[in-house]
């Protein structure tokens, strides 16, 4: 069962300390899980992109699971679509869809919703 919580705002300053940042990012990038189901792994997570960051060092990426993600402020190029992303897009990604690197034109924040229960090797 995913963990639950009351409302609460993770992108208001008080909670800037919760964020941790993404190992090789060298804090341009950020994390914070706000929602975990720890027997199946699924997940919430809320990304920030620092402005003109890239993510080219970590190269495209692809996952055996789906996920979906929403745009939910800034605007990033996804090289592996080649197209810009803007606050409000959405995606509903199936398994193995390749995507980025990316480059964060501006601040960005990206609502994640990740189903690694649903992986394609999961028997």
């Amino acid at each position: 069962m995913k963990t639950t919580q009351t409302y609460w705002n993770p992108l208001d300053l008080m909670n800037a300390g919760k964020w941790e940042d993404i190992e090789g990012s060298d804090g341009n990038l950020q994390q914070l899980t706000i929602a975990q189901d720890l027997e199946t792994g699924d997940y919430t997570r809320l990304t920030k992109f620092k402005v003109g960051y890239s993510t080219e060092a970590f190269e495209a990426k692809s996952h055996d699971y789906p996920e979906e993600i929403f745009v939910v402020s800034g605007r990033l190029y996804d090289k592996a679509f080649d197209m810009w992303l803007e606050t409000g897009f959405y995606a509903s990604r199936p398994p193995h869809e390749v995507h980025g690197p990316f480059v964060a034109e501006e601040d960005v924040v990206i609502l994640e919703i990740s189903y690694p229960s649903q992986a394609e090797n999961k028997k």
